[in-house]
C-alpha cells in the first residue's frame, strides 16, 4: 500500500473544481436570496410611503378615521369605514361566485377537457385578465346593471329575502355590492382559474392511478387524491385572485354605486 504526498492532494484538479463549484453555489444562493428578498422589501417601502402620505389625516381626525363614515369633505371630516368595508365585503363576494367556477373550469381542463378543447378554453380564460379595468366597468354599466336591475335582484328580493337581515332588501337600482362582486369575481377568475390548472395538471399520473387501482371512482379520484395533493396551489391561486379583488378601483367605482355610505 503506497501513500500519496500532501502536495499531491492541494494539487489535485478534481479538488480544485469541487472548490470552484462550491463558490458558485454560494453565490448562486446568495443572489436568489436577495432576489427573494426584494418582494417583502417592496411590501414594506409600499407600507411606509402610504403611512407617510396619509399621516397628515391620521395626526388631525385620529386613527378613529377608519371606523367612522363622516362624508363631510368640504368641512375636513370624513372617515375610511365605507371604503374598507367595501373593499373587504365586495371582494368577499367576488371570491365566493369565483373560486367555484374557477376550480371547476380548472378540474374540467386539467381531468376531462379533450386536447383538442383544452387549449382553445385556458386561451380564452387567460384571455380575462388582459381586458382593461375601465372595460369591464363599461360593460358593467351597459350590461351587468340593467340585467340586475329587471330580472336578477328582483327574483332575489321576492325569492331569497331573509327576514330581518339588510341581505337582498331595498328596491332593485342595479349599481349594488352585489354588481361590484360579480365584476370582481370575472377580473379574479382568470388567476385562480390559470395555477390551479397549472397546479392540477402538476399532480404526478401515480398519484391518480393509486387512487383508481384502489376502486375509487374518477370524481372519488379528483376529490380524494388529485385536490389535496394541489392544495396549496389552489389556496395560492386564490390568495392571488383576492390581490387582484382587493386592488381594484375603477371598475368597482363605476358599478357599485359611489356613495360613501355603508
Amino acid at each position: 500500500m503506497t501513500t500519496l504526498p500532501v502536495d499531491w492532494l492541494e494539487k489535485d484538479r478534481r479538488k480544485l473544481r469541487v472548490d470552484a463549484s462550491a463558490f458558485s453555489d454560494k453565490f448562486y444562493e446568495g443572489l436568489t436570496a436577495a432576489c427573494a428578498l426584494v418582494i417583502p422589501g417592496l411590501v414594506i417601502a409600499i407600507a411606509l410611503a402610504v403611512f407617510v402620505a396619509a399621516w397628515p389625516a391620521f395626526s388631525k381626525l385620529g386613527f378613529f378615521i377608519i371606523t367612522t363614515s363622516d362624508g363631510d369633505f368640504a368641512g375636513g371630516h370624513f372617515g375610511a369605514a365605507p371604503a374598507l368595508f367595501g373593499t373587504l365585503v365586495s371582494s368577499a363576494v367576488a371570491l365566493i361566485i369565483a373560486t367555484p367556477l374557477a376550480i371547476g373550469i380548472a378540474i374540467f381542463l386539467s381531468e376531462f377537457s379533450p386536447l383538442w378543447l383544452r387549449q382553445p378554453i385556458g386561451f380564452l380564460v387567460d384571455l380575462l385578465a388582459a381586458i382593461p379595468s375601465v372595460v369591464y366597468g363599461l360593460w358593467g354599466i351597459f350590461v351587468l346593471i340593467p340585467l340586475l336591475r329587471t330580472s336578477v335582484m328582483p327574483f332575489l328580493r321576492d325569492t331569497l329575502h331573509l327576514g330581518s337581515t339588510p341581505f337582498f332588501t331595498g328596491p332593485a337600482y342595479g349599481p349594488s355590492m352585489l354588481a361590484a362582486g360579480i365584476i370582481l369575481a370575472i377580473m379574479a377568475l382568470p388567476y385562480i382559474s390559470s395555477v390551479s390548472r397549472e397546479v392540477l395538471m402538476a399532480v404526478p399520473r401515480s398519484q391518480r392511478e393509486a387512487a383508481l387501482a384502489l376502486g375509487a371512482t374518477r370524481w372519488e379520484m379528483i376529490r380524494d387524491a388529485v385536490i389535496p395533493y394541489a392544495k396549496s396551489g389552489i389556496i395560492g391561486g386564490i390568495m392571488l385572485g383576492l390581490g387582484r379583488a382587493l386592488g381594484e378601483t375603477m371598475a368597482v367605482t363605476m358599478v357599485i354605486g359611489n356613495r360613501a355610505e355603508i
